[in-house]
Formats: structure tokens, sequence, C-alpha cells
């Protein structure tokens, strides 16, 4: 039986459950606690070591352990929490989560993958900076609109200027790191030849999703959380939906075009669908007699009851409602038509 070792990382420390063992223990997270931890792992011979993903407090022992020449895995927390309440247990502690994640490592078997190298380290984390930056432009932008004093107003427009600033800092970053690797310029070149497809999204794409060329088109969807999910029991046939993935993939697929401008629709042979007409009273034949006002006039039959029906409910003229139905409301002249 393999010998694997799941870890629940925090801020503080790493806890650690060993199974089929069931030892237990925890190290600080800190570079020696993480010396100590690879030689106590060492120790056990762990064929496996699993660990969540906890917003980046991983990075630091992922690093130590796959430098050691361990097989390191980082799971998915929302499996391993549904693993959890699948198998009862309830309760939530940080060495509970750890023999957890053991426990689902050794049930799932999941695929080991080889982890990202420096350079596409370094490329998402300036993605994930950018990314950033323009959040906190968008909600600065927000904030301009809603001021009225003019020293707080101004005071936005500061941070906002010098948001900008670091925005074209990291673009230049961005740019720099890319020119200095010939595949990531490469792979650049390539996905902007895309219509649709500019630098940003290209960008983003190396950096959040490396398995791009290796995997088909189906499980690269499907990693993007852009794969339709059948839903179907019996005889009932619901609708599919798109979700899962890595949402930072899935939400950079909006157009950017070749040098950030919009894409129109009309530039990818789309065409919107054209739009009914609306009956105009005024230019009907049989609306001629109500619009002239003359009192030979005769309206229609269905305008005569509609009006006389409003003319009693609100104690109103004949031409006042006949008025109100030309000008003010032309659905209720379309419904007295019919």
């Amino acid at each position: 039986m393999d010998i694997i070792a799941g870890i629940d990382v925090s801020k503080d420390r790493p806890d650690v459950h060993v199974t089929p063992s069931g030892d237990s223990f925890f190290v600080c997270n800190y570079h020696a606690g993480i010396d100590g931890l690879l030689a106590r792992i060492a120790g056990f011979g762990a064929d496996v070591v699993a660990l969540e993903a906890t917003g980046g407090f991983e990075n630091l022992a992922v690093a130590g352990l796959s430098g050691a020449g361990l097989a390191v895995i980082v799971v998915n927390p929302a499996q391993v929490r549904a693993y959890a309440n699948a198998l009862g247990r309830r309760a939530k502690t940080d060495p509970i989560d750890a023999a957890v994640i053991a426990a689902f490592v050794a049930a799932t078997k999941p695929q080991i993958r080889p982890l990202r190298d420096a350079e596409t380290q370094v490329l998402s984390e300036l993605v994930a900076r950018r990314r950033q930056i323009v959040q906190m432009i968008t909600a600065e932008e927000n904030r301009e609109r809603m001021v009225l004093a003019r020293q707080a107003r101004k005071s936005v427009q500061r941070l906002l200027a010098a948001l900008k600033r670091e925005l074209k800092s990291l673009d230049a970053d961005l740019d720099d790191h890319i020119r200095k690797s010939p595949v990531s310029l490469v792979r650049e070149t390539l996905l902007t030849s895309v219509p649709g497809v500019g630098p940003t999204i290209a960008r983003t794409l190396l950096a959040e999703m490396p398995e791009l060329g290796q995997l088909d088109r189906r499980q690269i969807a499907s990693l993007a959380g852009l794969a339709p999910w059948t839903r179907q029991s019996g005889k009932w046939k619901g609708k599919s939906f798109i979700g899962g993935g890595r949402g930072r993939g899935a939400g950079c697929s909006v157009h950017d075009g070749p040098r950030g401008e919009p894409l129109q629709p009309c530039a990818q042979g789309v065409q919107e669908p054209p739009r009914q007409k609306r009956k105009n009273p005024r230019s009907s034949p049989s609306s001629a007699p109500c619009a002239s006002g003359s009192p030979s006039s005769t309206p229609s039959s269905g305008t005569k009851n509609h009006s006389k029906t409003l003319d009693q409910q609100d104690s109103r003229s004949l031409q006042e409602v006949e008025s109100r139905l030309i000008i003010c409301e032309p659905p209720l002249w379309v419904h007295g038509l019919n």
C-alpha cells in the first residue's frame, strides 16, 4: 500500500497526517520548519505528498517538497470537503483536514502532474497582480462617480493616477518577461493570431493554463470551465450548464482585439436579429378617424368599446381617452384594435 502524507497548510503551520501509519505532527510554515518537514516525511518513506490549495500559503511547502524530489499533488479543497461530507465527518480542524486529505488521495488516486516551472510561476504572479490592479482601478473609478466633495474627488484621482502608472509598469514587466522566453513569445504570437484574442487574454492563458497544446479541445474546455454539464435522470432531461474548471481561465474568455480594442459583433460575422417594427397608430388606416378629432369621424367598433370602458372607469371624456390611446400608451391602442 502506498504511503501518503496529507498536509493541511495554514498561515502559521502545516499539519501533517501520514497514512496508513496514522502518525500526525505539525511544523512552522517557515524555511526552518519546511526543512524539518522534509526530514520527517523522508523518514516515513512517503510515496505521495498531498496538499490543499490555500490561496498561496502552500507555495513554500510545495516548492520545498518538489525540490526534494517527492511526488507532490495539490488537491482542490472543494473536492476534499465533499469527500469529508460523504464520509459523514462534519468536524473541521487542521489535523482532521490533513487526515481527510490523505484519505481522499488514497481513495481517488489523482493523476500526478508536473508542477509549474519557475518561469511560468513568475508569469502567473505578474498576471495575478495585474488583475488586482485592474480591479482596484475599477473600484476607484466607481467611487469617483459617487464622490461629491472636491477634496475626496482629488484623493480618488491621485490614487487612480498612481494605479494607472503601476499598471503601465506591470505591462512593461510582462513584455520583458515574454521577450526573454522564446517559447512564451512563440506561444503568445500563436494565441494572438486568433481573432478576438489580444495580449491580455494570451498572457492570462499562458499563465493560468500551461496545459495548452498538451490536451485536446474537449479537455481544455473542461479545464477552463467552458464545457457543458449534462443533467439527465430517467425520462427527464434538463438544460446543460457550464461550470467548474479554473475560474481565472474562464474569466478571461472575453473579446479584446489585437491591440486591445473590443471586437465588434460584425467582425465575427454575427448579425443582430432584426427588430420588429411597432405598429404606428397614426399611420394605420383605421386610426385616421380618431386622429382627426372630427365630430363626424366614426372610430372602429373595437376602439369605441375600449374607449367607453376606459371612460366609465376613469370618468374621462371620449376625446381625452382617444388622445391618451394615441399619444401616451400605444399598447392600449393596439389592444383595442384586436
